[in-house]
């Protein structure tokens, strides 16, 4: 009897004699979930095959433009045969002639979630998905727009269904997909280098290659072949680039270095021997443009290298220039590229290693430079950043750059990388332009940045440019012409005589300030960036400078507040977080601030307590046995522990307690999930999502994201905490109804299910061998003895960060775990309870709830 993948594919197999072609014919289902895959095909038309896992076969579509991140994009898909299994493993070419003749490129693989029952929304036509996607992640949707299907000489007509992204926090105002990657996700080639069988660019992948062809004798196998000794090792991938979040002041301390800010292309080089291939910031091969720089990167290393840089020219002032760096670029002049960090050698993955290790290593590396050399290291400075600062200011460059000498590599917008511009310059989208009387070219540029999914319009710019570079503009601006406005907001007398182009182009601008209503005052044009796509383009609006808790937290407030409790502050001065300057006093007026939002939590609770005696730089260790000499502030109760032994715990129940604890150089407060009247009847449930090196926090804001979603399903309510540290805790208050044992059941089943559901993606195994390149999942915090860090606790980590609960909307946005600064929390603790309903959110674990993680 036929199996239900048979007769779907039956229309596949139909098409193709299987006696004479190396197409798969079937396949099994990985058991890792339901698979998805997107293959780029260069066939009759260039499109997109997009295919989902179901029912054993690869239900799919034809996408003609490809995905879109943007959900205003609808992008036709047309509904095409099943194909089996293994078909999604594929890439090569198939020959003209065959069905399907042309190159094929995986584009990108991964996992789908259907959002309810596929079967039934399959039937409907609206068919909801959650995408785990290297390249399309989040939610989406295929909608069947029925009574417009086409018609086929032969056959029932041909299903036209729409693919249209959901707005999340993975959605785009412009869409970037298909032009940010053009490689594919398994070879990182690109369709000329599949078409023409070159050697995948990835050490750890064999492309999918094959010649498929009806005749057996003229089909070809084209593995790659297996490296030889003395061969060339591949080539590095392209790796997304950390970027640095404009500030307004220089970070203080000896945590940091600060470097020249250099104005010109980021450029990321991948070398292996004589091999070299350039990369934009965005991940565009731009090794024919950067073809000046490739000779001198050929002579670095024998092996291999991803070196992360900045591709320069100078000007007749010696300082590094945009404008020289693009005439340089057509005229081929010299250019010099400025190596600052080192993120593969070797094969070696460097990423996890602090930043002054990695720059060592490259500096190592690079060997003796000359100051006529076209590849420079770019030196640094370790502390003394407003004097860095106040030099290359003084000296006509655009500013520094201030870096954490002890964080990995990350490839997002963090705050372990600041830049700290002189002037005020950045992009600005050209969607516009006013004509003159006086000239054949414009007399002037209309800007705007990409605001909610809006073009907000932000002035006009009719200064910076030569005759030659305002003829070769107005040639982009002609043949980019529309009839239609794309600004949300232009003033009328402007839009009355405007001309309109399509939002493509991106101009580096200068410029003074801002009116109050967002308008640039004294504006210059300085250059094109064409590195950076248009539809990316926001205000680059300056944060504030993660600089020194004591700034907002004054140390006298602190002395007072220990005298109003009754407990004398030692060494008040005594500074506890070097890098930040916060010293003991500054640490207490911070408790004195968030007291009346973190007692709730912590008051009455079995503690644990981090103690460093001398600063968090120094020798730090866990105590939660009361040894005594501590103030009468901090209380005590005896537990029985595990093996029948009482032991004294502490709790607090004050403000006292809390500044008690400071006295005595606690720096972090972990509490149980358990009140001292109840200790063996938890009040919560907690599963902390700890990352494996190397994965950006957008990994571990997702992963919060399922958790809440699975628990939800279950019926719990949960309020997530950044922890301050790498991760988020999921927290679920509970009713102290049932015991730890019962608890941690519950939780241990729940996190192996979620590790079954998304197997690339989680793990609940502690062992480290186990996370590579997966999310943890410790569900171990909720049995008895076991502690959590506690809400609005400061921790002991560089940076002075705290642990701070955050609203589930206000985790889409935040980039780090650390990001909140004790000032910050203090800030916040002024605000509205992002937890607000905590203590009023009556549940449980349930008999069904522990049946359904135990399926």
């Amino acid at each position: 009897m036929a199996s239900k993948a048979d007769t779907l594919l039956r229309e596949y197999k139909a098409k193709r004699d299987f006696t004479k072609t190396q197409e798969p014919s079937g396949g099994k289902s990985s058991g890792k979930g339901y698979r998805f895959v997107v293959q780029k095909h260069d066939a009759t038309r260039l499109h997109y095959d997009f295919r989902i896992e179901l029912d054993g076969v690869l239900k799919s579509w034809a996408v003609t433009k490809g995905p879109s991140d943007n959900p205003e994009d609808k992008r036709l898909a047309v509904r095409v045969e099943d194909h089996p299994l293994d078909y999604g493993s594929f890439e090569g070419t198939i020959p003209e002639g065959e069905y399907g003749g042309g190159t094929v490129m995986l584009w990108d693989e991964g996992t789908w979630e259907p959002l309810g029952d596929p079967h039934a929304s399959l039937e409907a036509g609206d068919l909801k998905m959650r995408i785990h996607g290297h390249r399309m992640k989040g939610e989406w949707v295929l909608v069947h727009m029925k009574g417009r299907d086409s018609k086929r000489k032969s056959g029932p007509p041909r299903e036209n269904w729409l693919l249209i992204k959901h707005r999340d926090d993975y959605a785009r105002d412009h869409e970037t997909l298909t032009e940010r990657f053009t490689k594919s996700v398994s070879s990182g080639r690109d369709l000329d280098g599949i078409a023409k069988g070159l050697k995948s660019k990835k050490k750890t992948e064999t492309p999918h290659d094959a010649v498929w062809h009806s005749d057996k004798q003229k089909a070809v196998d084209n593995p790659v072949p297996a490296k030889r000794k003395g061969k060339v090792a591949d080539l590095p991938a392209f790796r997304e680039p950390q970027l640095a979040t404009l500030v307004t002041s220089v970070p203080e301390g000896s945590d940091w270095v600060f470097e020249m800010k250099y104005d010109g292309y980021r450029c990321l080089a991948a070398i292996s021997g004589e091999q070299v291939q350039l990369f934009t910031r965005t991940g565009k091969d731009w090794t024919t443009q950067f073809q000046a720089i490739v000779p001198p990167l050929t002579r670095i290393t024998k092996g291999t290298a991803l070196i992360d840089g900045e591709l320069c020219a100078f000007n007749d002032s010696g300082r590094t220039d945009f404008s020289t760096l693009k005439d340089h670029l057509s005229n081929g002049g010299p250019l010099t590229f400025f190596a600052f960090d080192l993120l593969e050698q070797d094969g070696e993955n460097l990423a996890k290693l602090p930043l002054v290790e990695r720059k060592g290593r490259l500096e190592t590396l690079l060997g003796k430079v000359e100051s006529s050399s076209l590849v420079q290291f770019s030196a640094h400075v370790t502390g003394n950043g407003q004097k860095v600062f106040d030099t290359v200011c003084r000296e006509g460059h655009e500013g520094i750059i201030a870096k954490e000498a002890n964080a990995p590599y990350r490839g997002e917008r963090t705050r372990s990388w600041l830049k700290i511009k002189c002037g005020k310059r950045q992009e600005f989208v050209i969607a516009g332009w006013s004509p003159s009387s006086k000239k054949k070219t414009f007399a002037s540029l209309l800007l705007g940045t990409w605001e909610d999914g809006k073009l907000v319009y932000r002035g006009r710019v009719g200064t910076g440019f030569t005759m030659e570079s305002a003829h070769q503009l107005q040639q982009q601006l002609d043949s980019r012409a529309r009839k239609t406005n794309p600004f949300a907001n232009v003033p009328r007398p402007i839009a009355r005589n405007a001309r309109w182009v399509t939002p493509e182009l991106v101009a580096e601008i200068g410029y003074t300030e801002f009116t109050p209503d967002g308008i640039l005052r004294h504006p210059s044009f300085l250059a094109l960036r064409e590195d950076k796509p248009a539809g990316d383009v926001r205000l680059d609006t300056p944060e504030a400078t993660p600089k020194v808790a004591a700034a907002a937290l004054d140390g006298k407030v602190g002395i007072a507040a220990a005298e109003a409790a009754g407990i004398k502050l030692t060494s008040p001065d005594r500074v506890v977080y070097p890098g930040q300057g916060v010293t003991k006093a500054d640490l207490v007026a911070y408790y004195a601030a968030v007291a009346e939002r973190m007692l709730p939590y912590i008051a009455k609770r079995p503690l644990s307590l981090l103690r460093c005696p001398q600063g968090r730089a120094k020798y730090c260790f866990f105590q939660k046995h009361d040894t005594g000499a501590f103030p009468d502030a901090m209380k005590s109760m005896l537990i029985e522990e595990n093996d029948g032994d009482k032991e004294s715990y502490f709790y607090i129940e004050d403000l006292a307690g809390l500044i008690g604890g400071t006295q005595m150089n606690v720096l972090e407060w972990h509490l149980w999930g358990s009140r001292i009247d109840a200790v063996d009847k938890p009040e919560r449930i907690i599963f902390d999502i700890d990352p494996d090196e190397g994965l950006g926090f957008e990994h571990v804001r997702e992963a919060a994201n399922i958790i809440r979603g699975d628990l939800e399903a279950l019926g719990l309510e949960t309020y997530p905490l950044v922890s301050g540290g790498k991760g988020v805790h999921v927290i679920a208050p509970l009713r102290p109804k049932i015991e730890w044992p019962e608890t941690k059941q519950f939780c241990r089943g729940f996190a192996q299910r979620l590790a079954e559901k998304y197997p690339d993606r989680f793990t609940a195994n502690i062992r480290k061998v186990n996370r590579k390149g997966k999310l943890f999942v410790d569900y171990l915090r909720n049995e008895r003895g076991s502690t959590a860090i506690a809400p609005w606790s400061s921790r002991s980590r560089q940076g002075a960060p705290a642990a701070v609960p955050v609203t589930w909307e206000e985790l889409q946005s935040i980039q780090a775990a650390n990001q909140f600064t004790l000032a910050d929390a203090a800030q916040r603790a002024q605000q509205p309870d992002p937890w607000k309903g905590y203590f009023d959110t009556k549940q449980s674990i349930t008999k069904t709830m522990q049946a359904a993680v135990d399926d």
